[in-house]
């Protein structure tokens, strides 16, 4: 059963730092694309980033508002992706999902919320 299990959000002040995590089991996870994608109130879903398989190259790519402050990152022996945020801003805050995708095999996580404020 494939699963994908993000952790790490909460609470934090403009500027602050959150790492998020994402635990995925029951697929071959170096073979797939994992992204980081957010949603907040009253808008679309957006990827934030995206990490290519190994096979791939492990080639990263951010949306235009979070680069300089986001970073992706991949750990294929622990079946985990990474997303070290940096220097929050309050449009950061959004329920944050992890996804897995290759081909036709798209996989989601339930979400995890992250909320900017003073």
């Amino acid at each position: 059963q494939v699963q994908l299990v993000e952790s790490g959000g909460g609470l934090v002040q403009p500027g602050g730092s959150l790492r998020l995590s994402c635990a995925a089991s029951g697929f071959t996870f170096s073979i797939y694309a994992m992204g980081w994608h957010r949603q907040a109130p009253g808008k679309q879903r957006e990827l934030v980033a995206v990490v290519a398989s190994s096979t791939n190259g492990g080639t990263i790519r951010y949306t235009d508002s979070v680069k300089g402050r986001f970073t992706i990152s991949r750990d294929n022996a622990k079946n985990m992706v990474y997303l070290q945020m940096n220097s929050l801003k309050p449009e950061d805050t959004a329920v944050y999902y992890c996804n897995a995708v290759r081909g036709p095999w798209d996989y989601w996580g339930q979400g995890t919320q992250v909320t900017v404020s003073s």
